[in-house]
């Protein structure tokens, strides 16, 4: 690992990426069934990829790649493999990652030093609110790089405020790591039992899993709410299981921070070219360091902007605004181009609303439908009409709008064998 290379010049980290893939190549060469295979079909000598610019010679890797052949992206023996995790599955089938001693030495560097851009240091103490069970890298990851930062950890798992708020209360952390509406859930409680959240000694909260801005890094809605009960730095990071890797923000929360000895990244078009810079396109990771499962062109199918201006914190390296997208739950309505995304921003406006799902569909011409389902304190004609209002001056349109009782949103969201919940049901094929 290279420590502070986010600090050196843009032409010092391209000569380090540029070495770690030349490193790449001849590794997957060697011990990986599918990239081996790829360079023959195509081929392509692996040794003539030199440059960040060369990788464009190969052809990319997606997600259905994984699913089909799982097993041919492992490079080593599988006594070697020393924990088993899966993907959530969001948008088909779980795929199986394997990690190696090395791959989680590699995992809590990552989460260490993402961890450090938000200005954690081994002072701190971090409460985890998201689970380290149920094959879940996040949780196993922020463990790791909390022991590697030397910080504290409380492992509380998910859900239950009144075990957090006791272990806030009790242990005294300085973060919490948490999916962002939790934290409604956690001021809910705190009101109710007659806790003022501001004097918890909590000074922020590592976010994972929904966004806390708008693309101008403006605090979306769901982040304004927090703020307004509960005073503490919001920090948004990005990640997935496939990179093993995570884009954190520093300081100055304009987007998280690409690590670059961990991964090279590429933001490309429908065509599959570089966009040109601050234009939106699908992130394509090639992972660095991975020993069981490298991949290389991964299209991770999340459309995002990149910000290349440097950042006042004096890190050198690209930035993520936050994810507009995802490529396939991309919806043609009505003329208009939508993303889940921004329905979640006008449904948590409001209040009222405890819970939400948004389905997806094609109607008998063939064009997408929405629906969005909602569970509401106190459903009402009036609340259904500013509702779609809200959509129709923020999106332009209005999808059709259901209340049901909150069990029945739940049972959705949280179908049989699901990790978080789910919030975008698609049903086209």
């Amino acid at each position: 690992m290279t420590p502070n290379i986010d600090l050196e010049s843009t032409a010092v980290i391209q000569r380090l990426q540029e070495q770690r893939l030349q490193e790449l190549m001849l590794y997957v060469s060697e011990y990986s069934t599918y990239y081996k295979r790829i360079f023959k079909d195509y081929n392509i000598n692996p040794m003539e990829i030199n440059t960040l610019s060369d990788l464009n010679k190969i052809p990319v890797t997606t997600k259905e790649d994984l699913q089909k052949y799982n097993d041919d992206f492992l490079c080593v023996d599988r006594k070697k493999i020393i924990d088993y995790v899966t993907t959530s599955g969001t948008l088909g089938e779980p795929v199986t990652f394997a990690l190696t001693d090395m791959d989680l030495d590699r995992l809590a560097y990552n989460e260490a030093i993402s961890f450090g851009c938000a200005g954690i240091t081994s002072d701190d103490i971090l409460q985890l609110t998201t689970t380290i069970d149920r094959r879940f890298m996040a949780g196993l990851a922020y463990f790791l790089g909390a022991r590697q930062l030397g910080a504290g950890i409380i492992r509380v798992g998910a859900g239950i405020p009144e075990l957090q708020w006791d272990s806030i209360l009790r242990f005294k952390p300085t973060y919490l790591i948490v999916v962002p509406s939790f934290l409604l859930k956690l001021i809910e409680y705190a009101h109710q039992q007659g806790i003022n959240p501001n004097e918890s000694g909590i000074k922020g909260a590592i976010c994972i899993g929904e966004s806390l801005r708008n693309e101008d890094f403006t605090l979306n809605t769901l982040a304004s709410k927090i703020k307004e009960d509960w005073d503490i730095s919001l920090y948004s990071t990005y990640a997935s299981t496939e990179m093993s890797t995570a884009f954190t923000e520093c300081e100055a929360q304009q987007g998280g921070h690409h690590q670059p000895e961990l991964i090279i990244i590429e933001i490309l078009d429908e065509a599959g070219k570089q966009v040109a810079d601050g234009k939106p396109g699908e992130l394509t990771i090639t992972t660095l360091g991975v020993e069981a499962m490298p991949l290389i062109r991964f299209k991770t199918g999340d459309i995002v902007q990149a910000h290349s201006a440097p950042c006042s914190c004096g890190r050198n390296t690209m930035r993520l605004g936050p994810v507009i997208g995802r490529k396939k739950q991309m919806i043609k309505y009505k003329g208009t181009t939508l993303y889940p995304p921004a329905m979640y921003n006008v449904l948590n406006h409001f209040n009222d609303i405890e819970a939400f799902v948004i389905e997806i569909d094609h109607n008998s011409i063939g064009t997408d439908e929405i629906c969005i389902k909602i569970a509401a304190q106190n459903p009402s004609e009036g609340l259904l009409q500013n509702i779609k209002d809200h959509f129709r001056a923020k999106l332009r349109v209005t999808p059709k709008i259901e209340f049901h009782d909150f069990k029945t949103i739940q049972e959705l969201r949280f179908p049989k064998m699901s990790r978080k919940p789910v919030v975008v049901i698609d049903h086209r094929s």
